[in-house]
């Protein structure tokens, strides 16, 4: 394999990587934020 493949082969598995982390990230983000909106101002979660 060419360094091409590598340098494909590299950069597609780093912006696999960096897109699930973000989306876990996130949902763990927004479910702590609803959870203390709920937990302090009394906000439903489903708002």
């Amino acid at each position: 394999m060419n360094i091409g493949y590598w340098l494909i082969l590299i950069f597609g598995g780093a912006v696999g990587i960096l897109s699930t982390l973000y989306i876990v990230l996130s949902l763990f983000g927004t479910l702590g934020y609803k959870i203390y909106r709920k937990v302090k101002y009394g906000i439903s979660l489903f708002k």
